[in-house]
């Protein structure tokens, strides 16, 4: 970004222009685009779980506003804007207003380092991988404000629940992602994807028997930490109406669920970034503008999947129950995840360049689950008989 806004000034495009006003402009345009990108993608995501919920639940979804329902997003987000926002009188005025923006803040902060290409990033920081681990935990904080201020014993007890589950599975996730800064010897997000190829069998995923288990453990622990069925306790209806965000109505409430939907896609770019490659892509042409452009549609497919199967996940599993939830934090993955990172650094001390057989046994240990657990489905399917519709409203 810092470049970018050398190089307008240099050209004159922002002559006249002081240098640090240059530069605060353009962060403003960087900011724009990127709250434009979340709050499109954040939307989308919305209208596609549901259409995957019901699908996998034999429900048709929402089908009415636009083709296949699917500016559905937009009709809710206008509906719940022009709502009226409402305040307890018992609440605590000013941290119950303050806590959705509170919680959108740490949210929006971790696009800042995502790397969506090799130049697509607003902000290359060699400690990217410690600035979102400390971001994200504003979204702690603005739940349980949320929580606390509303004067609801129900968003109150949401609140302190989210509060735990996320500080609790923190703690495996980060251990995961110490294994990773272990493996590439650094926290900036560019270096780990540089670290990697654009083969499957170069993506840490496959690289050993460690950085595997590592990738598991934090896509767990990173549902957890979105509050993501089956660990959607802070928000269970059944017992607590909804949570933390009980007392909240238009568009304070719309920001918080703008944040869960808009988290599931950051989990994909955390996820894509230490597991998947990142950005890389074969070396097919050397114009930047192509390349560019193939590079931010790898990260965001591979990311978008990943979105997927966190739908699949929801559509899919029950809900645990709370002890449930917490025994397989403490019980289960934390002592995993550190036996896990001795093990990775044993692993990186014996093998310090790798081990090439290790790598294409893991990618083919993978493709055979991939190739058996999709034959499962297209058996299901069959058994199903399910049938394609094309009709827009069906």
């Amino acid at each position: 970004m810092q470049q970018l806004a050398d190089s307008l000034l240099q050209t004159g495009f922002l002559q006249g222009v002081p240098t640090e006003a240059g530069y605060a402009l353009v962060i403003a345009f960087f900011a724009f685009v990127l709250l434009n990108f979340i709050m499109l993608i954040a939307g989308v995501t919305s209208w596609l779980e549901r259409r995957v919920w019901a699908r996998i639940q034999s429900r048709v979804g929402p089908n009415r506003v636009g083709p296949q329902g699917v500016i559905q997003w937009l009709a809710d987000g206008i509906k719940n804007i022009m709502k009226e926002d409402i305040v307890p009188a018992e609440a605590d005025r000013p941290l119950f207003k303050a806590a959705p923006y509170l919680a959108m803040m740490g949210f929006f902060a971790t696009f800042a380092v995502i790397p969506f290409g090799d130049g697509l990033v607003v902000a290359d920081l060699n400690v990217g991988v410690l600035y979102i681990t400390a971001v994200t935990a504003l979204v702690v904080v603005g739940i349980l404000m949320a929580g606390w201020a509303s004067n609801n014993k129900w968003a109150l007890l949401g609140g302190i629940r989210s509060a735990a589950q996320i500080i609790s599975y923190e703690i495996p996730a980060g251990i995961a992602v110490i294994t990773v800064v272990l493996f590439t010897g650094s926290l900036s997000m560019q270096t780990i994807i540089r670290a990697q190829g654009w083969a499957p069998w170069d993506w840490f995923l496959f690289a050993n028997p460690f950085l595997c288990i590592a990738s598991f453990i934090f896509f767990v622990s990173a549902l957890a930490e979105g509050n993501r069925t089956p660990f959607d306790l802070p928000e269970a209806e059944s017992e607590l109406v909804a949570g933390a965000f009980t007392e909240y109505s238009g568009l304070r409430n719309l920001l918080f669920f703008l944040v869960e939907w808009g988290n599931l896609y950051v989990i994909g770019a955390l996820y894509t970034t230490m597991f998947l490659g990142g950005w890389q892509i074969p070396p097919i042409t050397e114009q930047p503008v192509i390349q560019g452009a193939l590079q931010f549609a790898t990260f965001f497919a591979k990311s978008y999947f990943l979105v997927f199967v966190a739908m699949w996940i929801r559509g899919t599993l029950p809900r645990v129950r709370v002890d449930q939830l917490m025994t397989l934090c403490w019980k289960y993955l934390v002592p995993i995840t550190f036996a896990n990172l001795i093990g990775a650094m044993i692993w990186f001390v014996l093998f310090p360049n790798g081990l090439a057989i290790m790598r294409f046994a893991m990618f083919a240990l993978g493709v055979a689950v991939t190739i058996y657990f999709f034959s499962r489905i297209l058996f299901h399917l069959r058994r199903a008989r399910p049938r394609l519709r094309l009709n827009p409203i069906s």
